[in-house]
């Protein structure tokens, strides 16, 4: 049976990183992949590019921060890039529909590429910009759920979600990216049926998607799993494998994250 590979990676920098995600896309071709903090306004994006290595691509950017994409082997549709009662100047939301809704609703992928708001500290006024930020895209994800069960919700979302997903939990114990108000804001996504995929299979401990560029972090190992791919109920059982892939995190001038993929049956 043909497998459906989708993917997540922060490039922190399409600009810089295109090489890469060039590299990336021909050794792993990907069926799906979410971009995020492409800090790129819309008129410089690159499609001509991706679409020589077989990619349509959709996106909403902006100069110098933020900025997501998607990128498809096959065209999307329905796309969405601000929710309700979130008209946000910062480009953080992407959404498309993959499939033929002609066939009915199960034969459609909704796809819900996110960078989550960083937050900066906790207590901050972006603290609770991000727990807002957060209850407004749960409202929004419960109703597409209804209209889409088959759905994904992908990307950078600035929170570990449990100590496992910490190089050191103590250190990080009620920081930012690890505190209790957002790990809870992420369970919420969970409870509305959104599984991370992550943990849908036995992995072993040590696994990260994000080591900051000082201290040696990376060469360390001084790691979060921040990049997390949610399926709903409906694709659950479709899950074949999910993994975290190290190796352009290795590369020269990499990106700070690395990419984070599942694959479907």
């Amino acid at each position: 049976m043909p497998r459906m590979k989708v993917a997540s990676w922060n490039v922190n920098s399409l600009n810089v990183r295109l090489p890469h995600l060039g590299d990336w896309l021909g050794a792993s071709a990907p069926d799906i992949v979410a971009l995020q903090e492409t800090k790129l306004e819309d008129a410089r994006f690159p499609i001509d590019a991706l679409h020589a290595l077989g990619y349509h691509s959709v996106f909403s950017g902006q100069k110098t921060y933020n900025g997501v994409a998607l990128l498809t082997r096959a065209p999307v549709r329905d796309v969405v890039t601000d929710i309700a009662g979130l008209v946000d100047p910062q480009r953080r939301i992407l959404a498309a529909s993959v499939g033929d809704s002609a066939l009915g609703p199960e034969q459609v992928l909704r796809v819900v590429n996110l960078y989550v708001v960083n937050g900066q500290s906790v207590g901050s006024e972006k603290y609770a910009y991000k727990l807002d930020w957060l209850a407004k895209v749960h409202d929004y994800l419960a109703a597409e759920l209804q209209r889409f069960p088959q759905m994904i919700v992908l990307g950078d979302f600035n929170i570990a979600p449990d100590d496992r997903d910490v190089h050191d939990p103590a250190a990080w114990h009620e920081q930012i990216l690890c505190s209790s108000a957002e790990r809870a804001a992420l369970a919420q996504l969970h409870a509305l049926g959104l599984h991370d995929s992550f943990r849908l299979f036995e992995q072993e401990a040590g696994l990260y998607s994000w080591w900051d560029y000082r201290m040696g972090a990376h060469r360390r190992n001084l790691g979060l799993r921040i990049d997390l791919i949610l399926v709903s109920d409906a694709l659950r059982a479709r899950c074949r494998s999910a993994t975290i892939d190290r190796e352009p995190r290795r590369w020269e001038r990499a990106s700070d994250h690395t990419p984070v993929v599942v694959e479907l049956a």
